[in-house]
């Protein structure tokens, strides 16, 4: 794993089996943790898939250079967003996680 151009793409069975759960339901009775950049939720296993895959940061090879590439992703839609902000709902920005953690 790594930033663009270093990293390889998920296999495509594993995305199957990630859409495959999510279409089925079988993905809601999993148990899920919250990306601590993004605020997203994001299954802790899922069947079929290896669990590092559901990990970004296990995925590269320097974990440092994951939390920077990381933070500055957040930064970076933080600062895309400012120009939308004004013409979205609050309850739009309350649901972007990303500003939240991008403020701390």
């Amino acid at each position: 794993g790594g930033k663009y151009g270093v990293g390889r793409r998920m296999p495509i069975r594993v995305t199957r089996r990630l859409l495959r759960a999510a279409l089925d339901g079988s993905l809601s009775k999993e148990h899920f943790r919250t990306d601590p950049y993004f605020g997203l939720a994001v299954p802790t296993s899922v069947p079929g898939v290896e669990p590092h895959i559901l990990d970004p940061v296990k995925t590269w090879h320097s974990k440092a250079e994951f939390v920077e590439t990381a933070k500055k992703l957040v930064g970076m839609f933080r600062e895309n967003f400012v120009k939308f902000e004004p013409h979205v709902d609050e309850k739009v920005r309350d649901a972007a996680p990303m500003l939240r953690i991008a403020a701390e």
